[in-house]
């Protein structure tokens, strides 16, 4: 949505416009006066009344305060609409004319913007009716206005598991609205749902995983749509992505291996060390959320205070792929090589070698799949990108439609 203080926007607007109807009345050519003279037979010609095109909008001119979620539209009467522009200094306001007789705009409106609509209609006799219709719409502050942040980013390559996350930075109570105007389509097609995580995000995922080489566009159409509690969309936003290879990672707690598959294709299977007794890893569907060549790990981040047993700070941990948002990666971990393929003694990260971990990084993308059984701690849906772990039926349930 428009702001001066915060984004420029190409705004919109629409237009109202005022009525003008114009009758012309019929009048004796012959020179006759009743009751002047004159017989029965004298010839006499009337001109029909021509009734003129007219022009209204959804929208009074002069208005002030208009509403930003105003849809606006422009009908003639007695005639053909054939021209509708609705201009503002931030930018126009795109429409389409229907039938000849109505014209919708396709955007919504601007806060605290100055729109001026002028229409033209024709009457049937030829002759053209011009409206010019000023308004004003309501000013918002940026308190009330929310703003979509979009994942993955315009142009990203994802892997198959990856999710299409809208986050809002102000709440969305009126959620249904906001997922009427939020899109996602894809070639090929798949079916999918929108889940709300909470009042400030929302995933979309296909019903299975993604097709690899899947082109997707997300269209979140929400500017001016009210939010609730006086909250308005601030921004539309579209992005396009697409997906690539099917990276599946197969991981097995209890005989501490990780097969790596490759569109179906097992490439290699890697000796690995997870979660020891007291830090168990999370069984279920993970998948990479964000990757670091070099990373620093601290046990405070993860809730382990400095000085106790089981504390650690390493300043330069390499190949670290993030699974969780509560600190699961997967990374290279020299020190423990004489335990991988053979036993479980980190504190919840799934460690490789330096020359594995560096070859599985290579090959990785945010949005791989990488599944987790052998231990008794399930994944949590919410715990990072843990879409996969609720089944179809829960996952469509969560829609607010």
């Amino acid at each position: 949505m428009f702001s001066t203080t915060r984004r420029s926007r190409t705004a919109r607007g629409l237009a109202v416009l005022t009525l003008l109807v114009v009758t012309a009345t019929g009048c004796d050519g012959s020179g006759f006066t009743p009751g002047a003279g004159g017989g029965d037979d004298a010839p006499q010609t009337t001109a029909a009344a021509v009734t003129k095109a007219s022009v209204t909008a959804n929208v009074e001119p002069g208005a002030k305060d208009v509403p930003v979620s105003t849809v606006l539209r422009v009908a003639a009467t007695d005639g053909t609409l054939t021209s509708v522009a609705v201009r503002s200094k931030a930018g126009n306001v795109p429409g389409r004319i229907v039938d000849g007789t109505r014209w919708v705009a396709s955007e919504r409106l601007e806060p605290g913007v100055r729109y001026r609509i002028r229409a033209v209609a024709e009457s049937g006799d030829g002759s053209t009716v011009e409206s010019v219709t000023p308004f004003r719409t309501e000013a918002l502050t940026l308190d009330q206005q929310t703003y979509p942040s979009v994942a993955p980013l315009q142009g990203e390559t994802v892997g198959v598991g990856m999710p299409v996350v809208v986050h809002f930075d102000l709440p969305v109570s009126d959620k249904a609205s906001f997922e009427k105007n939020m899109k996602v389509t894809s070639t090929p097609k798949q079916a999918g749902s929108w889940r709300w995580v909470s009042d400030t995000e929302a995933h979309w995922r296909p019903r299975t995983y993604w097709k690899a080489g899947t082109k997707v566009s997300v269209d979140v159409d929400v500017n001016g749509v009210p939010a609730g509690n006086g909250i308005y969309g601030q921004e539309d936003r579209e992005v396009d992505f697409q997906v690539g290879d099917a990276h599946i990672y197969k991981v097995n707690a209890r005989t501490h291996q990780m097969k790596v598959f490759e569109n179906g294709k097992l490439l290699r299977t890697l000796p690995i060390t997870t979660g020891k007794e007291g830090f168990t890893t999370r069984s279920g569907v993970k998948v990479i959320m964000e990757k670091f060549e070099s990373r620093r790990m601290n046990s405070e981040t993860v809730g382990i205070p400095a000085g106790s047993a089981e504390a650690y700070d390493i300043d330069n941990v390499r190949w670290a792929m993030r699974l969780t948002n509560s600190g699961e990666f997967i990374h290279a971990a020299p020190w423990s090589v004489g335990s991988q393929g053979r036993a479980n003694v980190s504190h919840g990260c799934t460690g490789l070698s330096t020359e594995n971990a560096g070859w599985l990084y290579s090959m990785s993308r945010r949005g791989d799949v990488v599944e987790y059984v052998g231990t008794d701690r399930p994944m949590e849906p919410d715990n990072g990108y843990g879409d996969w772990n609720i089944s179809w039926p829960d996952y469509r349930a969560a829609s607010a439609l």
